[in-house]
């Protein structure tokens, strides 16, 4: 285990944090603070920014990392050593943990954003709290897209590709429509905010945000909306419960705030999994928006 300071940076679409944390015994930030990404500049831009952000950081801390953990918006793969699949399109293709390793002098360790959230969730967040002894951890995003990350025994599992427990981009049913990511009727079409809204809007013929869609118990179109959310969790996490048997599943992300996913989402699920009864735990998160740059920093420990 490394015992000096944790250094983790979560690059993400409009800002990149860091944090410097004592261990993976005492999380409790030494610093942590935050600049613009200001993508829309360019990669290298990007990469100044990230090299900036770490100046700062050394100079308010009098720190220096030996080596860095980043979550980031996309995976390295494996065999090409370039970025794909991210939403912050400026690095797709690019060999940022190469050039990171280059500009900063010092190893770096990378992984998408969707494992860090599940990393630090099991290091000191509600995988911690309820369930201490869990070995598989399944991390799941629902929000704006949707994602998901393995935890191994306390260590990210990214597999052969890079991809593994991109669970988002599996097919879930067809309705849901076409994908940014070319495909047809993905989990992330049904399942993220904006999917669920589009639902909404095409059955109902007006436009409600996901909070109002919650709300209004009065609405049919509304609780329409709500039941095949519940319906479709149900198929789609049964197949990460039937792949991985994981000893408890973490649901963060603003369509993870919605309660009855931990009652009626679970219950459809208990319905598909293979299985005579359901006693893997499905968790909120606890660390908020920390879990981010907290698991990047994880990553090194």
């Amino acid at each position: 285990m490394n015992s000096l300071p944790l250094w983790g940076i979560d690059l993400g679409g409009t800002k990149i944090e860091g944090v410097i944390l004592p261990s993976l015994n005492n999380p409790k930030p030494i610093l942590r603070t935050r600049i613009e990404t200001e993508g829309h500049l360019g990669y290298e831009h990007v990469l100044n920014q990230i090299s900036t952000l770490i100046g700062q950081m050394q100079a308010a801390s009098g720190l220096r990392p030996n080596t860095i953990g980043f979550g980031t918006p996309g995976v390295l793969d494996p065999r090409l050593k370039t970025m794909k699949n991210c939403n912050s399109t400026s690095l797709n293709g690019k060999p940022l943990q190469c050039d990171l390793e280059k500009k900063l002098g010092i190893p770096v360790v990378l992984a998408n954003d969707a494992n860090c959230f599940a990393l630090a969730e099991t290091h000191w967040g509600v995988v911690k709290e309820k369930t201490p002894e869990a070995k598989m951890v399944f991390g799941i995003i629902m929000g704006t897209g949707v994602g998901g990350g393995i935890v191994f025994e306390g260590k990210v599992w990214g597999g052969k590709h890079g991809i593994a427990g991109e669970w988002g981009h599996n097919f879930l049913e067809e309705s849901g429509g076409l994908c940014y990511c070319g495909k047809t009727g993905c989990v992330e079409t049904v399942l993220s905010g904006p999917g669920l809204q589009r639902y909404y809007q095409q059955i109902s013929g007006m436009e409600k945000t996901l909070k109002q869609i919650v709300q209004d118990s009065s609405d049919p179109f509304a609780l329409k909306t709500l039941d095949r959310l519940h319906e479709y969790f149900g198929r789609a996490v049964s197949v990460i419960t039937n792949m991985l048997d994981p000893d408890v599943i973490v649901v963060g992300g603003g369509v993870g705030n919605i309660d009855s996913i931990y009652t009626r989402g679970v219950e459809a699920l208990s319905k598909y999994i293979f299985n005579n009864s359901l006693d893997v735990p499905i968790l909120k998160p606890s660390l908020g928006d920390s879990a981010g740059v907290f698991g990047a920093a994880a990553l090194v420990g």
